[in-house]
């Protein structure tokens, strides 16, 4: 077995399997202290960061020029590692079902080019048993290896929240694990030089800590989110009654709004599939996931019925909406509610002109056939659904946003993200709507 020493004084390499949100940031700070391979199917990605260039803004370029990695399209050059890491994304189907085709193809890919001694690590978010129950039988197939006597496998689940320059890798726990206690060690040891880590007893327990993490949060949100349903009945602000619950030093905060990305909205399902494998309803998982999942139904039904409220013909009404990626300030649209809100508001005769300075135009337009227009296309409009909170949204000012109405009425901000104030927004003349 490849050990942590041979790692450190780069006899050894490592390889980094993917290099996405998760895979490259990764491979940035390992080359701190290890030699790197970075090895991704994307040829388009791979010369983009061959010139210092992430298109997902979450390496600047200067660091990423002061990066020692050996960027490579080409498979072949897994052999040349000891230590290897997958990080590559595990989306669900249109089922809502675990799709585990890229986890698949690229174990498929690193046990081709396995050598006797590796050690293959998983990022990517699963249910517990994949590592064990799936990839170890794949690795040994390709390869013709034996698990535990020729090559080792580990999880470490990854914490990257896209966007966020507060909780890098460098700066958060990151749980490791391994096969045996000796897989283990060296897993410690390599991410040990990067950040602090906790050790899991097993893989399955690390495996199923990363997808709870998310779950919980979902769970939350999906309080909040009924909590805001039932107290917009009652004609109460949601957010008013935050602030005032916030004031408990116990009190948890979170927020409602739209749950869409490649993380909260989509590792529940992981461990709802695993559990009806093993015979458990998860009640709880799936309740809340039926309410994030139709949020964005609540949000159109009330767009729509607050213009026929003002008079407003729907079949002319021209709507504009602020942001289409799943979070703020980053360009990443995977499973973005915003998508379905569009989609929502198009099934009651709307269409709305959509514009976003992170978006790529191309990719939205390949994924979701919506064209993304300038922001300065956005004039005249009857209502403005702000749903991102971007950092050029945010700081837009209500004489701003009343630029982008109808001068002889009364333009509609919707406030899907609650980032205006209220009292500014209507003494601009405008109509406000937030939760």
């Amino acid at each position: 077995m490849v050990s942590t020493q041979q790692l450190q004084s780069k006899q050894e390499k490592i390889c980094l399997v993917g290099l996405g949100y998760v895979g490259l940031p990764l491979a940035v700070l390992l080359a701190k202290h290890f030699s790197i391979i970075g090895f991704d199917v994307n040829a388009k990605r791979v010369a983009a960061l061959k010139e210092a260039k992430d298109e997902t803004r979450e390496v600047p370029e200067d660091v990423l020029r002061g990066a020692s990695i050996a960027y490579t399209t080409d498979p072949a050059e897994i052999k040349n590692a000891k230590f290897i890491i997958v990080a590559v994304p595990t989306p669900i189907d249109e089922y809502k079902q675990p799709d585990l085709f890229l986890v698949r193809k690229a174990t498929e890919t690193v046990g081709q080019h396995l050598e006797k001694g590796s050690i293959v690590v998983y990022e990517s978010t699963v249910y517990p048993g994949v590592t064990e129950e799936i990839c170890v039988p794949i690795l040994e197939k390709t390869s013709g290896l034996t698990a535990g006597i020729d090559f080792w496998v580990g999880y470490s689940p990854e914490r990257v929240n896209p966007g966020d320059q507060e909780h890098t890798i460098d700066k958060v726990v990151k749980v490791v694990s391994g096969m045996d206690a000796a897989s283990a060690d060296v897993v410690a040891g390599v991410y040990g030089a990067i950040t602090q880590v906790h050790r899991a007893p097993s893989i399955k327990v690390a495996e199923a800590a990363k997808v709870i993490e998310n779950i919980q949060r979902d769970l939350n949100i999906a309080f909040m989110n009924e909590l805001a349903m039932l107290f917009y009945k009652m004609h109460i602000s949601i957010y008013d009654v935050l602030a005032a619950a916030g004031t408990k030093w116990n009190f948890l905060q979170f927020a409602p709004g739209l749950v869409g990305g490649h993380c909260i909205g989509v590792d529940p399902y992981y461990l709802t599939y695993k559990a009806q494998v093993v015979g458990h309803h998860p009640e709880i998982i799936l309740a809340g996931r039926r309410i994030n999942d139709t949020m964005h139904s609540f949000f159109a039904e009330h767009i729509i019925k607050t213009l026929q409220a003002n008079n407003v013909d729907i079949k002319r009404a021209r709507v504009g909406m602020f942001g289409i990626t799943f979070k703020e300030n980053v360009p990443d649209i995977r499973n973005s509610k915003i998508v379905e809100l569009h989609k929502a508001l198009k099934e009651f005769g709307v269409t709305p002109m959509i514009t976003d300075p992170y978006a790529n135009r191309d990719d939205v337009k390949h994924e979701y056939g919506i064209e993304v227009v300038d922001q300065n296309v956005l004039t005249d409009l009857d209502v403005l659904i702000v749903g991102v909170a971007h950092n050029e949204f945010t700081s837009l000012t209500p004489g701003q946003l009343r630029s982008y109405m109808k001068k002889d009425s009364r333009g509609i901000i919707f406030d899907v993200k609650h980032i205006y104030r209220k009292e500014e927004i209507e003494a601009a003349g405008l109509i406000y709507w937030s939760l």
